[in-house]
């Protein structure tokens, strides 16, 4: 890590990067955001927006289950939890006749309940109070060493996943004709966006953080034509709306999470209104 940080400081020779904290903002918002833009794509063309929201009220009962089992850091408990989550509604969408949006509804109030329940018994809840908001200038090192690791693992699993998820999101009945498994496909995403809601909530917030997955992908689709533009797009509105929100929050005081979402927003209106222009 020493490494890197003087490369920082040889590359971007700034006050806000004087110190340790910020500069480990500055990796963690690097590592997460592209992953942010990519599985936006995914998100928005599959009209998963509310099942990404519920990921983060899944998440919730995650940290409290870490918390009622006494760990010190209830990471791990929150990444298995949001996994079995996210591959548990997965396999209930497939197999209810419900609609998937009851389905998604059901489980998340659920999840909030039981989280709430659990982190309320004895007062113990404003100590997790902070994951609600999120603070990423509380990025320690250990943790930018499993973001790179989860950032490697989740562009791995993308390369391998793609071709798969495009084929299901542009015709699911079609793509299982060729012998595409739709609910391993779908539950490993499911996963993926798990894993990546779970490692971005100390820094991102609950309250926000479906917003990082919504916003990249739904302002790329509005300016794009082809799936790669879409993608490279939906990338480089992603990390810079995660930087400017990192400077931004540090000089005006204010919440980081908060200030990136509220940055990709405004991306969003942006493209919005150049969407006449870009696509015909």
């Amino acid at each position: 890590m020493d490494f890197v940080y003087s490369l920082l400081d040889k590359a971007f020779p700034f006050e806000l990067l004087s110190y340790s904290f910020m500069k480990n903002a500055f990796l963690a918002i690097l590592l997460v955001t592209p992953l942010f833009g990519l599985l936006s794509t995914m998100v928005v063309s599959n009209r998963m927006a509310f099942f990404a929201d519920s990921l983060g009220h899944g998440a919730f009962s995650g940290i409290a289950i870490g918390v009622l089992l006494g760990a010190s850091s209830p990471l791990l408990s929150l990444i298995l939890f949001s996994v079995i989550f996210a591959v548990f509604i997965t396999y209930i969408k497939q197999r209810s006749n419900e609609s998937t949006d009851t389905v998604i509804g059901v489980f998340s109030a659920m999840a909030v309940a039981l989280g709430l329940m659990i982190m309320s018994r004895g007062g113990g809840f404003n100590k997790f109070s902070s994951y609600l908001i999120g603070d990423v200038l509380s990025i320690r090192r250990e943790e930018i060493a499993v973001l790179f690791v989860i950032f490697c693992g989740v562009i791995v699993a993308w390369s391998l996943l793609f071709n798969s998820l495009l084929l299901l999101s542009i015709n699911a009945a079609f793509a299982r004709s060729r012998g595409i498994r739709s609910f391993l496909i779908e539950s490993c995403f499911a996963s993926l966006v798990a894993v990546v809601v779970a490692m971005s909530i100390q820094g991102v917030g609950i309250l926000v953080i479906n917003s990082l997955l919504v916003l990249p992908g739904a302002a790329a689709r509005n300016v794009t034509s082809d799936v790669k533009g879409y993608h490279l797009v939906s990338v480089l509105l992603s990390v810079l709306s995660g930087l400017t929100g990192l400077v931004g929050a540090y000089y005006c005081d204010m919440a980081v999470g908060a200030t990136v979402v509220l940055v990709a927003a405004v991306c969003y209106f942006l493209t919005l209104l150049l969407k006449p222009y870009f696509v015909k």
